[in-house]
């Protein structure tokens, strides 16, 4: 059985800036996240109608990792990724739809690192996260997601 929890949210209202920490944000159908610069078509990568830019996930352990096994120091917020989660594997939802909180997500593809994060941190984060830089999600179902939400597989998948 598919569960896991929300341990934190980010957002950036313009591309490259710091990311914010959010209690909880709305999930806008077919946009993104509400004053996240993908949301907003500000994004340093934005493409118009590309749904794989609308919410983007990665694993508290994994970034635990990048710390602990790879002595990069780094915060939730400097991985660029919107919803750090906790006890789930993001890999394994390539594909599937599952619940945060009140909205319905659709695992599209990995999140791989890129040189633009790579500038923003550090350059050993480009090995450090290959298959483990997280999940882009399609909205299905807009709504309120929070810090503690669980994640769980969505009954109508």
């Amino acid at each position: 059985m598919l569960r896991g929890s929300v341990t934190s949210i980010y957002i950036s209202p313009k591309a490259s800036q710091p990311m914010i920490s959010v209690d909880s944000i709305e999930a806008v159908f077919g946009k993104g996240l509400k004053g996240d610069r993908y949301c907003q078509s500000a994004g340093s990568f934005s493409r118009e109608g590309d749904a794989s830019q609308e919410v983007t996930l990665i694993e508290a352990e994994t970034i635990d990792s990048l710390i602990r096994d790879h002595e990069i120091p780094i915060s939730p917020g400097d991985c660029r990724r919107n919803i750090i989660t906790r006890d789930i594997r993001l890999n394994d939802l390539v594909g599937v739809q599952f619940r945060v909180g009140e909205t319905v997500l659709k695992g599209l593809k990995l999140c791989e690192p890129c040189s633009h994060l790579a500038k923003l941190t550090s350059e050993k984060i480009l090995v450090a996260l290959v298959h483990r830089g997280g999940l882009r999600a399609q909205i299905l179902t807009g709504g309120l997601i929070k810090v503690g939400d669980d994640i769980t597989e969505d009954e109508n998948n």
